[in-house]
């Protein structure tokens, strides 16, 4: 079709040609320059909120629809046209042909992005792009979701530090705070971390801190805070430490009367499991390692902390034989391995029976075997060092008394080692002075002579009155130190003479 400005016009219908030339723009004719105009260039909405972006056209236009796109290039994604369905979509001015202003409702945090506004002309076959807006950058604000905190995987004991784990996601601007409360207490040093560390349209955040627990914590709370600009007010969530906490129970059993006890006496065996948390516990009795169903349990009872005390009790008759027998009470708590705690039943020493020494019967009983051969060889070996000592002391004593045994010996002539002369002289005597006492007599001692030595034993004769005399050295054969020099003789001496035979 040719177009309605090229047509001729006759002197008659100028005035209808030159409406038609204003109306196309004909220049010199005050024709109006085609705009599209699209003035937002950043608009912030509140997820749920509805959106607006604004667009029109002033001036002639070519015939073409116009439409909406998120993104640019290759990859834009067609927001509205007038044809198609976009349920969320919709024009603020219905069937206008300058105004192409659309709504987007109940927004997402996907929604954000950049806008473009596009004016299309028909073609020979698709249509083209005729004209483009400059843009309209939507950022949706993204509230928090509900925070949650998730605890350790099983349950802890008191002591070493436990981690918790607070979580939210689909907020969008980024900047986000995450408070730690225990029992309305800030705890200090949490490690929060949000994703995606780039830059998006919708972020997750995490946050951990450790926590210590305490026996007192089953009535104890966490608390996991989030500000974030998009609230109102803080968001929270809590999370029972008693949901984490695990307390071993405490043993005490004990008896009454207290052991020992006399034969046949009734004794009670008490089992005190105190301060364990959770309350799921059970008290059993052993006798000898031997399960027992004759225990009684109390009720449970529930302490001021939030921990609970279970308390069974036996009572037994001791008999001889149950004398020595070991009573344990074992507990089970909240799946764990058994805990158990034992006591002996003792009798006390029976009375002695007549004739029958009481300080040989329980204590003697009592020695085991290897004690008692601790005490046999402790006694042998004190037997033996007794022997070894006497044996030293006779060998002492014989040598002593063999030591102070004086002895006399006769000093001859030297002898020569050559052939004796013959013609000794007869008179060429060996004596001897022998000092005797004036009052008593003294029995003659007998020397017994020795191989080696010469000795003489003299005896004086008791019917002679004069005595020839001999001097003898005394020799005393004894290594006793050496006594002090004689004095020198007195005036009055008794000599005995010796008589010798010629040979």
């Amino acid at each position: 079709m040719e177009p309605v400005a090229s047509r001729p016009c006759c002197p008659a219908c100028w005035l209808p040609c030159l409406l038609l030339l204003a109306l196309h723009g004909w220049p010199g004719a005050g024709a109006q320059e085609f705009q599209l105009l699209q003035p937002q260039g950043a608009v912030s909405v509140s997820a749920g909120e509805t959106l607006t972006l604004t667009c029109s056209v002033t001036g002639l236009a070519p015939a073409g629809p116009v439409r909406w796109f998120k993104g640019s290039g290759s990859g834009r994604r067609l927001v509205y046209a007038d044809a198609g369905s976009f349920p969320r979509v919709t024009r603020a001015v219905s069937g206008s042909d300058t105004d192409f202003t659309i709504r987007i409702s109940d927004t997402r945090s996907e929604d954000a992005g950049v806008y473009h506004c596009v004016k299309f002309k028909k073609g020979s076959g698709a249509d083209e792009e005729f004209r483009s807006g400059s843009g309209t950058a939507v950022s949706v604000s993204a509230r928090p979701s509900a925070p949650s905190v998730s605890g350790p995987p099983s349950r802890a004991e008191p002591g070493p530090p436990v981690t918790f784990t607070c979580t939210s996601g689909g907020f969008s601007p980024r900047d986000i705070t995450v408070t730690w409360l225990k029992n309305g207490a800030k705890l200090p040093d949490p490690q929060t971390q949000v994703l995606p560390a780039h830059e998006s349209i919708s972020y997750n955040v995490s946050s951990t801190v450790g926590v210590s627990l305490t026996r007192g914590d089953a009535h104890s709370q966490l608390t996991c805070q989030i500000e974030h600009s998009t609230l109102p007010a803080p968001l929270h969530a809590t999370y029972k430490l008693s949901d984490a906490l695990r307390v071993s129970p405490r043993l005490q059993v004990g008896t009454a009367p207290a052991v020992p006890v006399a034969l046949n006496t009734s004794v009670t065996f008490t089992c005190r499991a105190e301060g364990f948390y959770p309350k799921d516990a059970s008290l059993t009795w052993l006798e000898n390692g031997n399960e027992t169903n004759l225990g009684k349990s109390s009720a449970l009872s529930e302490n001021a902390d939030g921990t609970y005390t279970l308390q069974s009790s036996l009572e037994v008759k001791a008999t001889e034989q149950r004398s020595q027998s070991v009573f344990t009470c074992r507990v089970v708590h909240d799946s764990q391995p058994p805990v158990n705690t034992s006591a002996m039943l003792r009798l006390s020493q029976p009375p002695a029976e007549p004739g029958k020494d009481p300080t040989s019967s329980a204590g003697d009983s009592y020695l085991s075997e290897e004690k008692k051969i601790y005490i046999a060889v402790a006694v042998v070996c004190a037997v033996l060092v007794v022997l070894v000592i006497a044996v030293i002391y006779l060998i002492r004593v014989r040598q002593r008394k063999g030591k102070s045994s004086p002895s006399v010996r006769l000093h001859e002539p030297e002898k020569s080692p050559g052939p004796a002369p013959q013609d000794s002289d007869p008179n060429n005597l060996t004596y001897a002075d022998l000092n005797f006492d004036k009052q008593k007599k003294r029995t003659p001692r007998f020397v017994e002579m020795s191989p080696q030595s010469e000795y003489a034993c003299i005896q004086p004769a008791a019917t002679e009155d004069n005595l020839t005399y001999a001097d003898l050295d005394m020799v005393h054969l004894s290594k006793s130190p050496k006594r002090p020099a004689p004095r020198p003789e007195e005036a009055v001496s008794e000599y005995a003479s010796v008589q010798i035979q010629r040979k």
